[in-house]
């Protein structure tokens, strides 16, 4: 009696042999939700090529979905698709179509709530409401995925991959297009958003609030209304990302909104409204970015103290930097480089002897009067940007660069 008990033991011990089960039009199971409702947890799920309408599938066991020649599913009266409240499941190799807009509920192709460890990996999304959408996760992964869109108006437009509430998330390798914000994240933490591009979206190519302890490394965000907006967050890094051609009467590069503690390096703004505009920026370091071709390459307002920019190269943008404030900066310019300096290097350290006065007279006009942008090529406020550099009025006299670089810095943005 007692082996048969021990052998029980070892033979309830061993995991049971998941099953594989094929779909396609011919096959016995010629539906994905027939074959999602037959499964048992780990089982794999084989969908053959081809094209299935289908919605409203509920995954709440962990599965593994993978698509042979990228089989199109289209969404059943533009519901959403796949609604996974399930740990440990795993899409992949699926090309996802046509979800409707609806006013009334988050519609997404793939719809996660609460699921943890998620990986959405090497699937397309064309014409989807909100593409992926994310609610509650841990540890979910979204990598190498399409998702574009022809969204045209953003108060009737969803995001393409959407976030709230989650953490230790991995956000990598995405190529988005044509929705609201290509990128959104609220309250979510501790995540990795690596070596997207963000291309043409109406709104913010990336977009997060409430979100702290993030790292965005490695993307492009190129076209969209604005670029990114980083709004009431902390310790967040910026590292190796491209702003470019975003722009527009009131596009950015990068918006700082309530933001503090953080590390924006080693980026490219260019060609962009503003470069960066920050609002209640608090201990920010700025270093080793290119600066180029921008309206302006930074904009800070007076509510935005203790920063740090140094070791940028700031070239040939129409203003480099511009403020609101008359009386004090409370930042810190040091060693950056700027096309601009008319100043010398008598002793050849590589730092100019005279300090070097980024902000223009001329760009604190524009703050009052944005009209004025007419003059902007005249003698008259050339003389006049003269004149304030050697007796500051309108500028804080205080902002400026004491060790100004002689020659661009090697920053390797590119």
């Amino acid at each position: 009696m007692i082996k048969l008990v021990y052998i029980l033991i070892i033979v309830l011990s061993f995991p049971v042999l998941a099953a594989t089960h094929i779909v396609c039009s011919d096959c016995h199971i010629g539906k994905v939700s027939k074959a999602v409702d037959m499964s048992e947890r780990g089982d794999t799920i084989i969908i053959k090529s081809g094209t299935y309408t289908e919605s409203l599938i509920e995954i709440d066991k962990p599965l593994t979905i993978i698509g042979k020649n990228l089989p199109k599913i289209k969404a059943k009266n533009g519901e959403k698709i796949f609604h996974i409240i399930a740990d440990s499941v795993t899409i992949t190799g699926l090309e996802l179509m046509e979800v409707k807009r609806s006013f009334t509920e988050d519609r997404a192709a793939i719809n996660i709530q609460g699921g943890n460890y998620i990986n959405i990996t090497d699937n397309v999304f064309t014409n989807t409401f909100f593409g992926i959408y994310i609610a509650k996760s841990t540890g979910t992964k979204i990598i190498r995925n399409r998702l574009t869109s022809k969204q045209k108006k953003e108060m009737n437009s969803a995001n393409a991959i959407h976030a709230w509430s989650s953490k230790k998330l991995t956000v990598k390798d995405n190529y988005v297009e044509g929705h609201r914000d290509g990128l959104y994240f609220e309250f979510c933490d501790n995540s990795t958003i690596d070596n997207n591009r963000s291309y043409k979206n109406l709104r913010y190519g990336l977009h997060f609030m409430f979100s702290n302890n993030n790292k965005y490394r490695h993307n492009i965000f190129e076209e969209n209304g604005a670029g990114v907006a980083v709004m009431y967050s902390h310790e967040i890094e910026m590292y190796r990302n491209k702003f470019l051609n975003n722009w527009g009467q009131a596009s950015y590069g990068l918006l700082l909104k309530e933001i503090k503690d953080s590390k924006i390096h080693y980026n490219l703004f260019k060609g962009n409204t503003k470069g960066i505009y920050g609002e209640s920026a608090i201990r920010i370091n700025i270093f080793n970015n290119d600066f180029v071709q921008n309206g302006w390459a930074m904009q800070m307002m007076g509510s935005s103290e203790k920063d740090t920019i140094s070791y940028n190269n700031f070239l040939q943008n129409t203003f480099n930097v511009s403020t609101n404030q008359n009386a004090r900066n409370y930042n810190v310019y040091e060693k950056n480089y700027w096309s601009d300096y008319n100043g010398y290097d008598l002793d050849k350290d590589g730092i100019g002897d005279v300090p070097h006065r980024p902000v223009k007279f001329f760009s604190q006009v524009l703050g009052y009067t944005p009209e004025a942008i007419i003059l902007l090529r005249s003698f008259f406020i050339e003389l006049l940007n003269f004149i304030e550099n050697i007796v500051p009025v309108l500028t804080p006299e205080n902002l400026k660069d004491l060790q100004p670089m002689v020659k661009q810095l090697d920053n390797d943005t590119v």
